[in-house]
């Protein structure tokens, strides 16, 4: 099993004891994002030190008030490293608002184009923003891959999988108020859906109120096969398979 996006540097623990848990649990391989330059090299030096982590790297919307010219300089110096698969995660969050919604937009358009000169995919974090966000990826490559990070829209994702974007689902998924967002699973192909924690952020519901990890992606795995009608064994295998075929992963 594959966590597709966590926030390794953020978790409670050390990124080793996290990914011993990891693999215990029977999760080997996690995409770990970092946000923004010193974040990015962070996520890259702990790719560096443990098999199975790969690595996004990009400017979040929330910090994209704070975005340079230099900084964007230094993540495509960093899209080359051999760990990173990914830009991102980047886009529009127009609930929190943390970054004037102008600078947002032009933080996301300079990152549609690093994936596009990078060749890898583009990790998109959408709140609040459905109409800004597909008006912004429709100015992307049809060549870059997109995928839709802890989605939560049902309406996006009916749009994005008329697109062919990858929707990638989180803990938000498993709570108990969440049958939206089950149905919008369900609306997914096979070859388009992946899973997540975000960790650590949105535990999954068996363990609310706990630091979320990339351990604890089986409990989305197991919401999702639910909602779908397909066993967890199968939906596991296919997710591996998607995201070795969207990462490039051997």
């Amino acid at each position: 099993m594959i966590d597709t996006h966590a926030h390794l540097d953020m978790c409670a623990d050390p990124p080793a004891a996290v990914l011993e848990r990891a693999v215990a649990a029977g999760v080997p391989r996690v995409v770990t994002v970092g946000s923004g330059a010193a974040g990015a090299r962070r996520a890259c030096e702990i790719a560096e030190c443990s098999q199975g982590v790969a690595c996004a790297v990009g400017i979040h919307p929330h910090d994209a008030g704070r975005a340079t010219p230099d900084e964007l300089a230094q993540l495509r110096e960093l899209l080359a490293h051999p760990r990173v698969v990914a830009v991102g995660e980047t886009g529009l969050d127009h609930f929190r608002d943390y970054a004037p919604r102008d600078e947002q937009a032009e933080a996301f358009a300079a990152q549609v184009e690093l994936a596009a000169e990078a060749g890898k995919p583009l990790v998109v974090h959408s709140r609040a923003a459905d109409g800004a966000t597909l008006a912004a990826l429709g100015e992307a490559s049809p060549e870059t891959p997109v995928v839709l990070h802890c989605v939560s829209s049902l309406p996006l994702v009916e749009e994005a999988v008329e697109r062919g974007y990858f929707c990638s689902f989180a803990g938000n998924v498993t709570y108990p108020k969440a049958l939206e967002l089950r149905q919008a699973a369900t609306l997914v192909p096979a070859e388009r859906i992946l899973a997540e924690t975000d960790a650590p952020y949105l535990a999954p519901q068996p363990v609310r109120g706990q630091k979320n990890e990339p351990a604890f992606v089986v409990h989305v795995l197991a919401a999702l096969a639910e909602a779908r009608g397909e066993s967890p064994a199968e939906l596991e295998r296919q997710i591996d398979v998607n995201a070795a075929r969207l990462f490039n992963f051997e």
